[in-house]
Formats: C-alpha cells, structure tokens, sequence
C-alpha cells in the first residue's frame, strides 16, 4: 500500500541523505520524493510517497522520528490532502496531428512550452491521475520524451498540520 508522508525536517545539509539511506536500509520503496524549502528557510518539507505492501506505516514513522533533524511527521491521506505532481511530455506532432493535442492541452489546461515542425513539448500539472490520463491520451502520437516530478502535498483547510502529525510511541 502506498503511503504519502509529509515530513518536516531541519534545512541542513546531509539530511536528505540520512533520510533516504534510512529507507534504504530498511528497503523501504520510495515511490516519490520531492523536497524543497517551506515558508521558513530553516525547515524544509519532505513529501514521501513510500510503499508499504506488508509493512505497518508506524514502523516507518518511528525509524523516521530517530534521526534527529526529523521534526514531524504527517501521513496525508487522499480526501485530506492536496496533491499535485508536474510533467514535462514531447510528443511526435506534425501538421496533421497538431490540433487534435491542442485539444487535449486546452481540456487539461496543459501549456505548450516548445514546439517545432515535428514535435510538441506540455507542461501538465495536476494529481497523478490527471497527469496518467493525460500520458495516455497522447501515447498514440508516440511519446519521444518525459519528466515527472515527485509528488507534493498539503493538508486541506486551514486546520494546521500539526493537529495531524503522527507521533512516534514511546
């Protein structure tokens, strides 16, 4: 079972590597991980997306909370989270094809961002399956490149993340 967590970890170097080896160790599967600054520049979010097929979240959780840069926790799930992913996608597209893709950008409010006398290169932004059923739609004209970037996600509403961390037992 896949598993996104948000976690909020001390913005120092080396600590990106410390939590990746600890899911290595454990051979864990890291599905996604995107990381970047939060609105404090001294903390930075780790969104996870780690499958978990035979093992219980809080074993991860706990391994999670030892390393000592890791400040919290949260598992966000589907109808409490937000979640977007972006994907960069060139297809073959000649005259005769262009309209048709044009079609599908404007439904997927996708943004051409290169494009040339044989190919067409999108931006798409959205949750995972909006960008699966965009890949897709296209895969006909026959995919010649793509990119996706790790997931990231937020809690809905204004209720803060910290009514929702996972904490670790003692």
């Amino acid at each position: 079972m896949k598993h996104t967590l948000s976690v909020l970890v001390e913005n120092k170097p080396g600590v990106l590597a410390r939590v990746s080896g600890l899911f290595a160790r454990r051979a864990f599967n890291i599905h996604s991980l995107a990381v970047g600054t939060t609105e404090r520049p001294d903390i930075s979010r780790m969104t996870i997306v780690v499958d978990l097929p035979d093992r219980p979240l809080d074993q991860v959780v706990k391994q999670l909370y030892k390393l000592i840069n890791v400040l919290k926790v949260t598992e966000l799930t589907g109808k409490d989270s937000v979640e977007r992913e972006l994907m960069l996608i060139k297809v073959s597209a000649g005259p005769d094809e262009r309209s048709q893709i044009m079609q599908f950008v404007e439904v997927f409010k996708a943004t051409v961002v290169d494009l040339d006398g044989k190919a067409i290169a999108m931006e798409v932004t959205g949750s995972p399956d909006k960008l699966h059923a965009f890949e897709d739609l296209v895969r006909p004209f026959g995919i010649i490149e793509l990119v996706k970037t790790g997931r990231i996600a937020l809690a809905r509403g204004s209720k803060d993340i910290q009514d929702r961390s996972l904490r670790a037992a003692s």
